[in-house]
């Protein structure tokens, strides 16, 4: 029994530590489709904005604390639909907070 817990325990942080690792795979098609539904936008413009946070992801990955890759990317993945946007946005955000004196 602890073997299987500490095996689970294992495989669980490996996960964590791979997410955090390289910029997700999200399909953000939904998310635009939505997104033009509800403001009659163009949804191309939309995917031009996702594909270009992603792009800005891909540069800046390395330069953001993995337990704020952990914590977004998990926010971004759950409930819905996903965007690079949002992603960065927590991220950017994150990271403003850390640099952030105390109070």
């Amino acid at each position: 029994m602890i073997a299987s817990a500490f095996t689970a325990l294992l495989l669980g942080s490996q996960l964590t530590i791979n997410v955090a690792d390289n910029v997700p795979k999200l399909d953000v098609g939904p998310t635009c489709r939505e997104e033009s539904a509800a403001i009659q936008s163009d949804a191309q413009s939309c995917m031009k904005d996702e594909q270009d946070a992603r792009e800005q992801l891909v540069k800046q990955w390395t330069q953001f604390h993995s337990a704020d890759k952990s914590t977004c990317v998990g926010l971004t993945e759950t409930g819905g639909s996903s965007s690079y946007v949002e992603l960065l946005t927590c991220l950017e955000m994150s990271s403003d907070a850390r640099k952030s004196p105390a109070e």
